[in-house]
């Protein structure tokens, strides 16, 4: 598991993967934060900057995550790893940790935008919400990636492997603002289950909610799940 996280760790910097990744989510947190805080003086919410980062994400993400399985098919090395002495959970993880610890360490450099707002804020920023915001980033980050690297398993174009994984990441995050326009009430209290951004939200009021953690733990179990199960099939074929 550790040769693949390696290899793939290293794949992103000795490609352009890697860097317009860091590059384009710097540029957008950077205006996102200029926006939502620095112009916004007294009125300004930190929370909304990172719920906005969250809809960044449907963007960013895919970039990290087209290739990570979809290239292997394409480039013709898939019958290489389902043949190398590590187990697909193995292989399927280092590829997934790899992707997710390049999400993290991005995201945490990002972090340094809070910086200026420690600094000129009027008001002395709420810490708990501020932590609790970055580490509920962080653990959607790891449903988010778990989507891209099964949509990534499923086809060997990349561009249709980023476009799926973006269309999943936006219904995880849109399903909560569909129900004003579904009348039937058990059919809303289902979307609100499954939105992402409603158990989010509770994180942005500095309120560390458990049940919420577990959720897009889960998710990111299913997704990693279903991706080992595709290996699987596809070993025996």
């Amino acid at each position: 598991m550790f040769a693949i996280f390696k290899r793939e760790m290293r794949s992103y910097f000795t490609s352009a993967y890697g860097y317009v990744f860091v590059g384009a989510y710097l540029l957008i947190s950077g205006i996102l934060f200029s926006v939502f805080t620095l112009q916004m003086g007294t009125n300004s919410e930190i929370s909304s900057y990172y719920a906005a980062i969250l809809f960044a994400f449907v963007v960013l993400v895919p970039l990290l995550t087209m290739r990570s399985l979809a290239d292997e098919r394409k480039q013709k090395t898939e019958q290489l790893l389902l043949t190398a002495p590590v187990s697909l959970p193995g292989m399927i993880f280092g590829k997934f940790l790899s992707a997710w610890c390049m999400f993290a360490a991005t995201f945490l450099v990002g972090c340094l935008n809070l910086i200026p707002f420690y600094k000129f804020s009027a008001e002395e920023p709420n810490t708990a919400v501020i932590v609790g915001n970055i580490i509920a980033v962080l653990v959607v980050g790891l449903a988010f990636v778990a989507v891209g690297i099964f949509v990534s398993a499923l086809t060997e174009n990349q561009l249709i492997a980023s476009l799926g994984t973006m269309l999943v990441m936006l219904l995880m995050l849109m399903t909560s603002f569909l129900n004003s326009y579904i009348p039937f009430a058990p059919i809303r209290q289902v979307l609100n289950w499954f939105s992402v951004y409603n158990r989010f939200s509770n994180f942005t009021y500095g309120l560390f909610d458990f049940a919420a953690l577990l959720y897009y733990l889960s998710i990111a179990f299913i997704f990693l799940f279903l991706t080992v199960r595709v290996y699987e099939k596809r070993r025996w074929e």
